[in-house]
């Protein structure tokens, strides 16, 4: 993980280079098309290139489990590794993905290492119960 300082003068840069989109509703609409890329660059690793395939079907979870057991039985439905060109395309995308993120952040005065480490402190807190 990031140190909090690589966190800030990652935030400081977004700050200094995001010039067209500073308008919050700009901002916000760039964020969503990254996020559209990023989600194509992994589709196109399964429909274009083919070093990802999803066999996807219904969860077969017993019935006599605990929540805490349920990721042991719960498939990804992925299969494969990314081959370099997808895994290039694919970081490229999500890092403009991050860098919208700590944009909105700057736009909203929120440090983003802070909403990290809450979300971080939230997870390590209240476990598996945080997220449903």
């Amino acid at each position: 993980m990031m140190e909090g300082k690589q966190f800030v003068r990652f935030q400081e840069a977004v700050y200094d280079h995001l010039i067209r989109h500073r308008s919050i509703l700009d901002c916000l609409s760039k964020f969503q098309e990254s996020n559209a890329r990023a989600n194509r660059a992994i589709i196109k690793a399964v429909t274009n290139c083919g070093c990802l395939k999803i066999n996807a079907s219904r969860q077969q979870l017993p019935c006599d489990i605990s929540l805490s057991e349920i990721k042991n039985y719960v498939d990804t439905h992925l299969t494969g590794s990314l081959c370099p060109e997808c895994k290039d395309a694919i970081e490229s995308e999500l890092g403009m993905v991050l860098f919208y993120l700590a944009a909105l952040c700057n736009l909203l005065h929120l440090d983003l290492y802070e909403v990290l480490e809450k979300e971080y402190r939230t997870i390590t807190t209240l476990g598996i119960f945080s997220l449903t």
